[in-house]
């Protein structure tokens, strides 16, 4: 019978670590959907990126208060559970507390984990005032719709209630407390429960164990369907991330022969093509759906924080067009969701829907309102480069639709007839001149 609650804690550890694996599994063919890109080059500046940024939160503190406050949370959170591989310890070899055989340096550790456990519980209601009550405009936007609003309060209901558990754990513990080291925070919420018997405060002692450990497995696997996989997809995105000049463009290879066999003097454009070339299948410009973007694309989408820093700075945006960055890269995750569970319900193989990214999610309006100033890609905390995606979309609406807009159909007329974006004749181009 002793060994009953091992076997329930090794039960609850393996299914919740097989559903997170199943999830990260789904999420890497989800991801790996998208193009492949090259991104091997420059690695020292890459790891950088990633030490600075996610590890370091560089970005976040643009913002002070709510940077400040995260990183409280993201240390807190990190360093707290550290002490989770004690708890799968003691309840795979039926232990308590087997660290505390180290001394003294034990208590330390506890009571700074107390600490941070008080901080991060303070840091968690100040984000859910700023979200609820002060009403912050970017926590209200038209795109923040019921799941998206939910989804970051239920998110701090847990930090709440994992941090309160780790508490309540410590305090109704009685042998941590009579050992009078690392109850810091503890020791004054003991006199809560000083009316009780004994038998009554280890049921609470281990009742708040059992829920701070389920809790925190429940939470690793909400991850999946939360803005806040990027706990753990930041590393990777950071790394990933562009790292050439963020007003550069990529030529497109296609165009690029075009255009250096029409600036070759000796190319003969009636040439047939190679022979190994003759049946390859024309590329398409651009993106109509999730799979013509490349794969960091798709990582992008999947590790929006939905925190609409980008959107807030979108001059688009503030001026009242459609336009949201953050839209963009949602709408981009939910469509490769939706695209991940056709492909589950038909055995592994993805099943024409007859929708698309284009128009079904993402609007043309909202594609052409962008002034590719790259103010959404500066302001992401985790690099995130919406605008690439918007560039795509576009490539598409032009060279497979000719649907550009009027506006842009002239000048491209303009360029073609005079090599100018102006509606003038080359020879008139100095008139000016003689005004």
């Amino acid at each position: 019978m002793n060994y009953i609650p091992n076997i329930l804690f090794a039960i609850a550890l393996i299914v919740g670590i097989g559903f997170f694996a199943n999830n990260v599994r789904k999420l890497i063919r989800n991801i790996k959907l998208g193009r492949d890109v090259d991104v091997s080059d420059n690695t020292s500046q890459r790891w950088k990126n990633m030490a600075m940024i996610a590890l370091g939160q560089s970005k976040m503190v643009k913002r002070p208060v709510s940077g400040f406050l995260h990183i409280i949370v993201y240390l807190g959170f990190i360093i707290i559970n550290i002490e989770v591989l004690e708890i799968i310890i003691d309840g795979l070899a039926g232990t308590h507390r087997i660290f505390s055989s180290i001394g003294p340096l034990y208590g330390v550790l506890i009571g700074v984990f107390e600490v941070l456990a008080v901080l991060v519980f303070v840091s968690v209601i100040i984000f859910w005032i700023r979200r609820n009550i002060i009403k912050i405009k970017r926590f209200w936007a038209n795109e923040m719709t019921s799941w998206p609003k939910n989804d970051a309060n239920y998110i701090l209901y847990i930090e709440m209630v994992l941090m309160a558990l780790f508490l309540i754990m410590n305090a109704t513990d009685l042998k941590f407390q009579a050992m009078e080291n690392g109850n810091v925070i503890s020791q004054y919420l003991t006199p809560l429960f000083s009316g009780l018997s004994e038998g009554t405060i280890h049921i609470i002692e281990r009742s708040a164990w059992w829920l701070h450990i389920l809790g925190i497995l429940a939470f690793l696997n909400y991850l999946y369907f939360s803005k806040h996989l990027h706990i753990l997809l930041a590393f990777p995105n950071t790394y990933f991330g562009k790292i050439v000049p963020k007003g550069q463009f990529k030529n497109n290879d296609v165009v690029t022969k075009e255009v250096q066999m029409m600036m070759d003097p000796d190319a003969d454009p009636f040439a047939a093509p190679p022979e190994d070339e003759g049946d390859d299948i024309p590329v398409k410009f651009g993106a109509s759906d999730v799979q013509d973007l490349n794969w960091v694309q798709l990582l992008n989408a999947y590790t929006c924080t939905e925190c609409g820093r980008c959107t807030s700075e979108c001059p688009a945006n503030i001026t009242g067009k459609k336009l949201s960055p953050r839209k963009i890269m949602m709408d981009t995750r939910d469509r490769l969701e939706e695209v991940g569970k056709n492909i589950d319900a038909n055995n592994g193989v993805f099943k024409e829907d007859g929708k698309q990214l284009l128009d079904d999610y993402i609007t043309r309006e909202e594609l052409w309102a962008c002034t590719t100033c790259n103010a959404c890609v500066e302001a992401c905390p985790v690099s995130i480069d919406p605008m690439s995606i918007i560039v795509e979309m576009r490539n598409y609406l032009v060279m497979e639709e000719s649907a550009a807009p009027m506006e842009l159909n002239n000048m491209m007329t303009n360029i073609e007839n005079n090599g100018a974006p102006w509606p003038y004749n080359q020879m008139d181009r100095l008139n000016w001149k003689n005004e």
